[in-house]
């Protein structure tokens, strides 16, 4: 009786299988790096995806700052720069405040960030289906020096290029694509 072949000499032992192989691996160290996930704070609840998390709250002080710390460390355990976190970090601040502005304060939002291979992606959902962000009003708060608010969608413009707005089962979800 002749022992079986190692692994390596396998006949089974494709390209395909090679890259299988390594991918998992690549997973088992993504899993040992996350960040530890934040003490219990009332109103959210953090869970992670695959190369980010997705936090569901409901608007406060303390769950917005602990989204945005763990939007600002999560990004860098998956390869993105600190630049790319801390401009998600910037955008969550932006859109959960354009939420609570439209829908009240304690409205319950989603908010999802994750790394893909070219980009850091951060969505937010918010229940206000109906209440859009106005890009035509963008410009003229730019352009004054006396306006109290509207530029922080032009600030979104410039960060997140091609930002849009879409359906949700929530209500309505913006998306932001920041270039890694």
């Amino acid at each position: 009786m002749t022992s079986p072949a190692p692994p390596s000499a396998r006949a089974d032992n494709s390209p395909d299988m090679d890259d299988m192989l390594r991918r998992a691996h690549m997973a088992d160290q993504r899993r040992s790096q996350r960040p530890a996930l934040p003490a219990r704070v009332a109103g959210l609840y953090v869970q992670y995806r695959d190369r980010g998390f997705v936090a569901h709250i409901t608007a406060s002080e303390a769950a917005f700052s602990t989204v945005r710390a763990l939007t600002a460390s999560v990004p860098t355990a998956y390869g993105a720069g600190q630049d790319s976190a801390d401009t998600a970090a910037w955008l969550v601040s932006e859109l959960c405040g354009n939420a609570v502005r439209a829908c009240g304060d304690h409205v319950p939002l989603v908010v999802e960030v994750y790394v893909t291979g070219r980009s850091v992606q951060v969505n937010v959902h918010d229940p206000a289906a109906t209440v859009l962000p106005c890009r035509s009003t963008v410009a003229a708060a730019m352009d004054s020096d006396t306006a109290e608010s509207g530029r922080g969608l032009g600030l979104l413009d410039v960060l997140a290029p091609g930002w849009d707005v879409v359906p949700s089962p929530v209500g309505k979800q913006i998306r932001c694509r920041i270039a890694r």
